[in-house]
């Protein structure tokens, strides 16, 4: 099994969930899909979704909701 870190494309405002009241995208766990997405960048109220670049289930998520970002930051990690 090979690890595929999910980076930030930009610097910005990492969001885990579409809305304040919804449930987050992936837990530590879950199983993700090819491009599914897994969270959100906010940066002056334009969102740029996240999504993966391979399938597999969540290992890590190494940033909270609502953390800032740097770009090329490491959100999470996937084990395909």
């Amino acid at each position: 099994m090979a690890l595929h870190d999910i980076v930030s494309p930009l610097p910005g405002t990492f969001y885990r969930r579409p809305s304040p009241d919804a449930e987050h995208y992936a837990e530590v766990g879950a199983t993700v899909g090819l491009g599914a997405v897994v969270g959100l960048v906010e940066v002056m109220k334009q969102f740029t979704e996240i999504e993966t670049a391979a399938a597999g289930r969540v290992v890590a998520v190494l940033v909270d909701d609502g953390e800032p970002v740097d770009a090329g930051q490491v959100l999470m990690r996937i084990e395909a």
